[in-house]
């Protein structure tokens, strides 16, 4: 069958949920993709910060094709090594106690907004609304898009879940307004990646956290994006000095196999007792086993999170070097480890495909924000690709 026979199948036959480029692909190295006409891409998305250590991770491919002729799959109604390895490791490298398995980001955060309710309910308290943050995202289930600080999510599911309020991200102020005798938890991502790589002042987190501690609310961090080394540290609220009383994972966890997870404190753990929640598919042996893979690697060998914070900071430098040669083009540029994000004063979607055309893969998100979402071992020549690449095009724009 053909590359145009199969995607006209993929218009028969799949809901139309993406707009997606009419590449067929094929095959995954590192940072590269192949689609089945063998055409090379650069990646600079990573399956939208799924692919942390580049596709085809020997070490994640070769745990899981292990455990595959082991055990796939027997619900946790039972226990599993590769679950409990998991567990252990995020528990040792993080703030918190105990860990919930699931499938996604929206999942995680769904057990996240749960266990802050069930949490006050068994304390004997009505608190059950979370502040969130405008141009936040959190998921696309009922309650997490209820959750997502963006009405273009909004539109067409409501009535929305109530008990989320909404704040201007960056503003603690606002946040210490806008809480109520209702008010459980603040729930904000450490960078919003989906709403435009908005990065918070350095003391942001730190001052949310002294509100949670002066009100006796909790503070939930989505890490969904930030976390698993994409900020340069194994999760972003690690450049705070403060700590979250909730954090949820997912994305480059599996760097490419469904799973997600909610991390909690003991105190707080405590509330999910049996049939309080679950997950069918949640921390599968399979899954589980490619995690812990992920997560030693980038524990164990520094070179890979050096290596993203400093690659970080050359790529932003390289693209402010571009701003200053187009800055009536480009807005503003900003980062953390390989989360970045260039601004436009035009929409973008062109020059993604520009890029696509000239074999190289990056990402438009709110319109204007090209992101930019490479692995973590990405090196300096390929980064020279890139700029390169935008350099040829930013002037056929600029005519």
């Amino acid at each position: 069958m053909s590359t145009h026979d199969i995607l006209e199948e993929s218009k028969k036959y799949i809901m139309n949920t993406y707009k997606r480029f009419p590449l067929l692909i094929v095959k995954g190295r590192g940072n590269r993709i192949y689609d089945s006409e063998g055409t090379e891409y650069l990646d600079f998305v990573s399956g939208l910060a799924v692919n942390n250590l580049g596709h085809c991770n020997p070490r994640v491919t070769v745990a899981f094709q292990k455990q595959a002729q082991r055990l796939v799959h027997t619900s946790n109604l039972f226990y599993t090594e590769p679950q409990i390895k998991l567990a252990r490791l995020l528990v040792e490298n993080s703030f918190a106690d105990k860990v919930f398995f699931c499938n996604s980001g929206a999942e995680a955060n769904e057990a996240a907004i749960k266990l802050v309710r069930k949490y006050f309910r068994d304390k004997g308290s009505n608190c059950h609304e979370i502040i969130t943050a405008y141009n936040s995202f959190h998921g696309r289930t009922l309650a997490t898009i209820s959750a997502t600080g963006q009405e273009k999510f909004h539109k067409g599911f409501e009535p929305l879940v109530p008990g989320f309020s909404y704040v201007p991200f960056n503003d603690a102020g606002a946040v210490e307004k806008a809480i109520t005798d209702k008010t459980a938890a603040i729930m904000v991502e450490p960078i919003q990646g989906e709403g435009g790589v908005n990065i918070p002042d350095e003391d942001y987190l730190r001052h949310l956290r002294k509100i949670c501690d002066d009100h006796g609310i909790l503070l939930v961090l989505d890490e969904v994006q930030t976390g698993i080394g994409r900020t340069g540290k194994l999760f972003a609220y690690q450049h705070s000095g403060s700590e979250p009383d909730i954090m949820t994972l997912a994305k480059g966890l599996g760097n490419g196999l469904p799973i997600g997870a909610m991390l909690a404190k003991n105190s707080i753990a405590q509330s999910f007792t049996p049939g309080s929640h679950a997950s069918t598919f949640g921390g599968t042996p399979l899954v589980c086993s490619a995690a812990v893979e992920v997560l030693k690697t980038l524990t164990e060998d520094e070179n890979i999170l050096d290596n993203c914070s400093r690659m970080g900071k050359y790529f932003i430098e390289e693209l402010s070097k571009l701003k200053g040669r187009y800055p009536h083009l480009i807005k503003n540029i900003r980062g953390k480890g390989l989360l970045i994000g260039m601004e436009l004063n035009i929409k973008g979607e062109d020059i993604v495909n520009k890029c696509l055309e000239k074999g190289v893969v990056i990402n438009c998100t709110m319109e204007r924000i090209l992101r930019f979402l490479p692995p973590l071992d990405i090196n300096q020549i390929d980064i020279d690709t890139l700029i390169d690449t935008l350099s040829e095009i930013f002037p056929s724009i600029e005519n």
